[in-house]
């Protein structure tokens, strides 16, 4: 459910600033998004005929003009990496599209910040995954991703989201907000209890990062699986797509981050919620296909600490989507009242499973370094 759109900011206008031929035939609202308003847009012309156009949300993003830059810095050192290395498959890097006075990015009248970028053809995005071959063309996606940024320097790219995926931070949020007024049903009980039960265990990836163990480097911020592209007609991972997060941090979230999202077979929306668990199997394929890439430029430390962002991620944003329900769902949309609990009890039973696992997937780890 995308945010009304205010007077002015109609998509149709907005896409006129950003086309560079053609008439614009179709609008139409795309993708799943939690953040942004996402639009396909469509032209007449032979060749590039659709294109991405966003609002971005600047209550999120509060400076948008630095997200553009990292973008741009982003894509246009992945594209000098392919060239200079060659890759032996399909990979495609969304591109930025300028205005007709060569701006990235264009501001409405009503304040509005709007952006548009090429759109990757016969490629479709994964909601789930269904066959153990899908799950290591994820991991190959990840790997890929770290790979050719792997000699970006981190330091060249802006902290475009300060905080964002800092466990503590989120911990301190949450304490903000523990003592709201709502109705205390089990599943709000069960919550509270879950995340008192586990405030001690949330600093550990960042005191390795305090301690040397683990190295500030450029990370996705967001690669769930239907943030990454497949082939239409191979099924091979071609792109990692919605690029706002690209900033620098910890490749360790983005790996709990894709391994939470891809080794949940009910998904992130399921009501079944009691029913979540992690799929084993699935990670040792996503992490097959990352390391099959991500083996050059991963340390001893690295593979250490692989359990612990599993663990941590999915118990993290379970605590963003809870936080966000008691402070009256104010950060992700929502289609209901109670959206946000039933992610985060989505997301807190995904941890449970990963727990009563540990044992399984530390050995699993430990088998494929």
């Amino acid at each position: 459910m995308s945010d009304p759109l205010p007077p002015g900011s109609s998509p149709w206008l907005v896409a006129e600033q950003f086309k560079s031929a053609g008439t614009i035939v179709d609008v139409q609202e795309f993708g799943q998004g939690n953040i942004n308003s996402t639009f396909l847009v469509t032209l007449d012309t032979v060749t590039d005929q659709r294109f991405i156009l966003q609002r971005i949300n600047t209550q999120v993003f509060q400076q948008p003009q630095l997200v553009m830059r990292n973008i741009r810095t982003y894509s246009e050192h992945v594209c000098q990496r392919l060239q200079t290395d060659g890759c032996q498959r399909r990979w495609e890097v969304p591109q930025v599209l300028l205005t007709s006075d060569r701006q990235d990015h264009w501001v409405s009248p009503n304040g509005d910040f709007w952006r548009a970028m090429s759109f990757v053809e016969t490629a479709h995005a994964l909601q789930e995954i269904t066959t153990p071959d899908q799950a290591e063309e994820v991991g190959y996606a990840l790997g890929m991703f770290h790979h050719l940024i792997s000699d970006l320097p981190a330091e060249q790219l802006a902290d475009t989201l300060e905080g964002f995926h800092i466990t503590p931070q989120y911990l301190q949020q949450f304490e903000q907000v523990q003592d709201t007024r709502v109705e205390l049903t089990p599943e709000v009980e069960y919550c509270l209890q879950f995340v008192c039960d586990r405030k001690q265990d949330t600093n550990i990836l960042e005191t390795a990062k305090a301690e040397g163990k683990l190295r500030l480097r450029l990370m996705h911020g967001d690669p769930k699986i239907n943030n990454i592209l497949m082939d239409t007609d191979t099924q091979q991972a071609v792109s990692v797509i919605d690029l706002d997060t690209v900033k620098p941090g910890l490749i360790h979230y983005d790996i709990g981050d894709c391994l939470r999202s891809g080794c949940n077979p009910l998904g992130e929306e399921t009501e079944q919620w009691e029913m979540v668990h992690f799929d084993l199997k699935m990670c040792q394929r996503i992490l097959q296909g990352y390391l099959a890439v991500a083996q050059s430029f991963l340390t001893e430390d690295d593979y250490d600490y692989l359990y612990d962002a599993i663990r941590l991620i999915a118990f993290e944003l379970g605590l963003r989507f809870f936080t966000d329900y008691l402070a009256g769902n104010v950060y992700f949309k929502v289609n209901h009242p109670d959206h946000n609990l039933n992610r985060a009890l989505v997301q807190f039973k995904l941890t449970e499973s990963i727990e009563t696992q540990s044992e399984a997937i530390q050995a699993l780890i430990q088998s494929l370094r």
